[in-house]
This record gives C-alpha cells, sequence and structure tokens, in this order.
C-alpha cells in the first residue's frame, strides 16, 4: 500500500548566519546577543516580510527562509547586506556583525511546516562559502533573475559542496560598493583573479588573533605562527604559503575562502590566543577554503612558564595534527578523481588506507597502486616507503617468501638513496631495514634523519618507536610511542604506537601493562595478527589463561599459518627471542 503522498514545490530558498559568531560571542557575548537581536527586529525580519518571503527557521546565529520568487530573494539579501554594510561601518572591526547569504531555487519538500531536500541543503552549502558581507547563488537562482536585477555578479565557477553529489556552477553577487575595495590586499571583497592550486597540497597559515588585550602576547601569538609555518614547511608534501604573504591578513576580518582564492591554497590554518592570570588558552582550526568545511580543531589551555618552551610544545601539537588531517582530506579529494586521472601522488594517497589496514592482502592491493607510482616517478620516495612497508606486511604476515624480503629492503634502501628529506619515507624504511634486514646501523640512520626533517612525523615516531622495542631499546621504544599518542591521539594509524609499547612491556617482564596496551591496539586494528599474538601472551602470562585460549583461537582462525617463531624473530639477539618465545609459548600459539 502506498504511504501518503509527500507535498513538494518549487521554491527559492534563502539560508543565513553570522560570520564568526562563536569570535563575537567569545569577544562580548550579551552585546553580540543584544546586536543580533537589533538587527532582526529593525531590518531583517521587516524586510522578508516586504520581500514576500516566509521564515521557516532560525537558529542562534542564522535562519532559513523559503521564497515564492527568486527575485524577491535576490533583491532581499543585497538590500540586507547593504544596510547591514552601513550600520557595521561605525562599529570596530572585531564586533561588526556580518551575515553570509547563501541562495538556490530547487525542488523541496514540506513537512509540518519545516522544508527539506537538495534545493535546501544547496542554499546552505552556498551561505557556507559566501564571504562575511556577501551572497552566494546557484547556477539556477542566476538564471532566474539574470537580467530582471541590477546587479553585478562574478562567476565562482564550479564548486564541491559537502555531501552534494555533483559541483555546483555558483556565483557571487556584487553588494554595494564591494568593487572599489578590490584594489585593498586581503579584503573580503576583493575581486583579484584566484590563484591556481599547486600540484600537491597547500595551506597558508594566518596570523592567530591576540584575544587578550596584551601587547605581549602578540610576540608569543605571532612567533608561534612562524614556528608552525617553519614546521609545517618541513613536511616535503605540503606546499606552504611564506610568512610574508599570510601576514597580510594581520587584524583584519577575513574570509576563509576569499584568503583560499588569494593565496592559492586549499587549506587554511587560524586560531587565536588568549591570557588570564598566568594561563593561556591557544585555539587552532583547519579549514578547507572552498567549502569552508573545517577538518580539524583544537583548544590547547597552558600554564605560562617558560613561554619559549610553550610555544615549541603548541608548535609540535599543531603540525602532528595538521598533518594527518590534511592527509585524510586528501585521500577524501582523490577519490572522487577518475581513475585516468590519477598521477603518482594521487595513487599514493590511494594506497595509504589500504597499506594502513596492515594485512598481507591489502598490502598487495596498496603495493599495486604504488608500483604504478614510482613507474611514474622513479624517485619518489614516499612511494618507495610504502611499497616497502607493503612488502613487510607481506612477509611478517604472509607466506614468508623471500621474493617479498627483499623487494621490500630494496625500496627502503632506494629511499636512502634518493638523498630524501621526506620524514615518513624515511620513517617506513628506517623500520623496513630493521624488519627485514636487521641492518641496525642502516634503520638507526634512517630514523635519525626521519625525526632531525620532522619532529613531529607520527609514522617516523610511530614505526621507528615499534624497531625500536624489537632492537631492545624499550625505554626509547615507550617514549617516542607516548609522543606521537600525545601529538595526535586520534591519528589512523596509533595502533602502531600502541603495539610498540605492548612490546617493549612484554620484552621487560610487565605484563599487565603489555596486556592493556596489546588490548588497545586489536580494537583499533582488528585484522593485526601480531597484535592478537602480543595480547594472548600477555594475558597467559597474567595468569588470564581462559580469555588468551580466546584469543588464540581467533587468532588462528585469522592467520591458520601463524608462526610465533617468524615474530621473535623480529627481537635482537637470542635473549630477546626467547624472552618472546616464553610469551607465546604460555599461551600455546604455534612454533
Amino acid at each position: 500500500m502506498a504511504g501518503a503522498r509527500v507535498e513538494r514545490r518549487l521554491a527559492a530558498i534563502l539560508a543565513a548566519d553570522v560570520a564568526g559568531y562563536s569570535r563575537l560571542m567569545g569577544v562580548d557575548e550579551e552585546g553580540t546577543l543584544a546586536a543580533l537581536k537589533a538587527h532582526r527586529h529593525e531590518l531583517i525580519d521587516p524586510k522578508i516580510a516586504e520581500h514576500h518571503g516566509r521564515i521557516v527557521k532560525t537558529t542562534g546565529d542564522g535562519a532559513l527562509v523559503e521564497f515564492a520568487s527568486a527575485v524577491d530573494a535576490v533583491r532581499c539579501a543585497m538590500e540586507i547586506q547593504c544596510v547591514m554594510a552601513e550600520r557595521n561601518a561605525a562599529r570596530p572591526e572585531d564586533r561588526r556583525v556580518e551575515f553570509r547569504i547563501g541562495i538556490n531555487v530547487g525542488d523541496i519538500i514540506i513537512d509540518d511546516n519545516d522544508i527539506f531536500g537538495d534545493g535546501v541543503n544547496i542554499a546552505a552549502r552556498l551561505e557556507g562559502i559566501a564571504e562575511p558581507g556577501g551572497v552566494c547563488m546557484s547556477d539556477d537562482a542566476y538564471r532566474q533573475v539574470r537580467g530582471k536585477i541590477e546587479m553585478a555578479c562574478d562567476d565562482m565557477g564550479l564548486q564541491a559542496l559537502k555531501n552534494i553529489a555533483e559541483p555546483t556552477r555558483t556565483w557571487r553577487v556584487k553588494v554595494g560598493d564591494q568593487s572599489a575595495a578590490a584594489a585593498q590586499p586581503g579584503s573580503p571583497a576583493s575581486q583579484a583573479p584566484a590563484l591556481a592550486l599547486p600540484d600537491k597540497p597547500s595551506i597558508a597559515v594566518l596570523p592567530f588573533q591576540n584575544m587578550s588585550g596584551d601587547p605581549e602576547q602578540e610576540y608569543f601569538a605571532d612567533g608561534m605562527v612562524e614556528d608552525i609555518i617553519t614546521g609545517l614547511s618541513r613536511i616535503r608534501w605540503l606546499f606552504v604559503i611564506a610568512r610574508n604573504s599570510s601576514f597580510i591578513y594581520k587584524g583584519r576580518s577575513v574570509d576563509i575562502t576569499r584568503v583560499g582564492r588569494e593565496l592559492g591554497v586549499r587549506y587554511v590554518l587560524e586560531g587565536s590566543v588568549r591570557k588570564a592570570a598566568n594561563r593561556v588558552r591557544i585555539t587552532g582550526q583547519l579549514i578547507e577554503a572552498a567549502t569552508g568545511r573545517h577538518l580539524w580543531a583544537e583548544r590547547y589551555d597552558r600554564d605560562l612558564r617558560d613561554i619559549f618552551d610553550l610555544q615549541d610544545e603548541i608548535t609540535m601539537s599543531v603540525v602532528a595534527a595538521v598533518e594527518p588531517s590534511v592527509r585524510q582530506a586528501e585521500i577524501e579529494r582523490v577519490k572522487r578523481k577518475r581513475p585516468e586521472n590519477l598521477d603518482a601522488y594521487d595513487l599514493v594517497l590511494r594506497a595509504i588506507p589500504h597499506a594502513s589496514a596492515a594485512t598481507p592482502d591489502e598490502a598487495s592491493t596498496a603495493l599495486a597502486l604504488l608500483e604504478r607510482a614510482i613507474a611514474l616517478e622513479p624517485d619518489y620516495a614516499l612511494a618507495h616507503g610504502f611499497a616497502a612497508w607493503c612488502c613487510e606486511q607481506r612477509f611478517v604476515r604472509g607466506d614468508h617468501r623471500e621474493e617479498d624480503r627483499l623487494k621490500g629492503v630494496a625500496h627502503a634502501r632506494l629511499v636512502l638513496a634518493t638523498s630524501s628529506d621526506d620524514a615518513n619515507a624515511l620513517g617506513l624504511a628506517g623500520f623496513v631495514l630493521w624488519m627485514l634486514a636487521h641492518d641496525r646501523s642502516a634503520a638507526l640512520e634512517a630514523l635519525d634523519r626521519a625525526l632531525a626533517m620532522g619532529p613531529s612525523s607520527l609514522i617516523a615516531l610511530t614505526y621507528g618507536a615499534v624497531a625500536l622495542a624489537f632492537m631492545g631499546e624499550t625505554a626509547l621504544a615507550i617514549e617516542r610511542a607516548q609522543l606521537a599518542l600525545r601529538l595526535s591521539p586520534f591519528d589512523p594509524l596509533r595502533w602502531g604506537a600502541l603495539s610498540a609499547i605492548t612490546i617493549a612491556h612484554l620484552l621487560e617482564g610487565r605484563y599487565k601493562e603489555a596486556a592493556e596496551f596489546a588490548r588497545r591496539t586489536v580494537q583499533l586494528n582488528p585484522g593485526f595478527s601480531t597484535g592478537l599474538a602480543f595480547l594472548a601472551g600477555a594475558l597467559a602470562r597474567s595468569g588470564c589463561d581462559g580469555e588468551a585460549q580466546e584469543i588464540v583461537a581467533r587468532l588462528l582462525t585469522m592467520e591458520p599459518a601463524f608462526s610465533s617463531r617468524s615474530v621473535a624473530a623480529l627481537a635482537d639477539g637470542d635473549e630477546l627471542q626467547r624472552r618472546l618465545m616464553d610469551v607465546f609459548a604460555a599461551a600455546q600459539l604455534p612454533r
């Protein structure tokens, strides 16, 4: 039996919100609320009524409005923004209430006075990429109003809007005297042509806002941003805008989408510093410039003791968090590219999720992509690094084929031969040179170079810690693994750092601690068979024989040919290998 008929209609949808609302509330909560109420009562609600709009719903800082006519919707938006510009002219820059407005024409669903559908969603996404004080509209809306309203528009081209399947052609409405501001660098209304994006991911770090009113904190904030720019510049697959370019926005109220176009970057990092008594609060957020989508945000509350130590700590934490966030965003972006258009960089990005699964089958899938990348760029160090890691996975947790071992070592040595300054590639190479060749000196050389190039490289810290644990350098292994976990507690590869700590505790006879970290390892990566072996052994040594046998059964179902001797052989020397074999024997694992 058919359900109730859905009510639909064609409508023009206007979505609006306040740019920087959280920042305004942080500066002056009561004043911001009072100003927003006054703007709504005196301007916005009357204008909507004048142009025959219906307010569907409001949020704390935004509104969704339905119009029967696109002309009415666009006229309403332009008049609101023109009057708001006049009102804001008399206010300090950091106290201005600036609206962003998106308009779309499309089919909507009506349900209990609310509206739904792509017609609504596109309007909301267009509002997200509009500049403060600006209006963005879809091509569908533009076609309805073209020639009917006196206005000037800029074609923004196709925009990839979050959760919208197809790119949307978008138009920016020039409101009031925006064109007069075009000559001002960094102006939100600047109409300078967008710079082309570089081939690799690009990022600009904007000056952090000093929310304290204390001039001394200005120096602290600027120094930290300079250090962050330097730290990100060490990540060789990132294109980082120089300080002199990003600091032209200092003291300005900026629109992130505009910054992305003016500097030609895909990502923007912004933040603020606020001091109170002997404590300082630092916030940071990473934004995809074209869409305004937030990729990462964090708040750091610290005692203000040694200002330089604090700068170093925050810098390392931010750089360590930004790298995997950008990498994940790039992986998602590359997934949308057609297979025939993939270059070497794209192929490596597609390989990383498969390599990170740490199973022989997934490693084989990744290796095929990496070999295509190397065929395109034979000296691509990161491709060789991940290829070496995939060969290690196929050897250690696969069929122990000598071909995989030799190929993995060859890829690792090629990373060193390319004089690579890629910390991630060097970290993987050092790990593989220990695991597959037991070449202690070459492994340590690669790991030391990796951390010299990128002290916050999570891959170098994590897999260096695993290699060090198997070498018997247990204290250093735990130190580096804990640093990796502290720098990026949500990184998808953090199971590797937990595994390093597990190995170190097992070798030192701390079985309850080993069981705790092994359990966390397999929770994060249930397909990591070696982690299950460590957990079974640690449980058996801790007196939990029943649970240990359940883990053994699970492991052997996953990997029937598991050999404890092959895992123990990764440790350095007879004594460390004997300790691991004793642990595995306690769990009755196959030799």
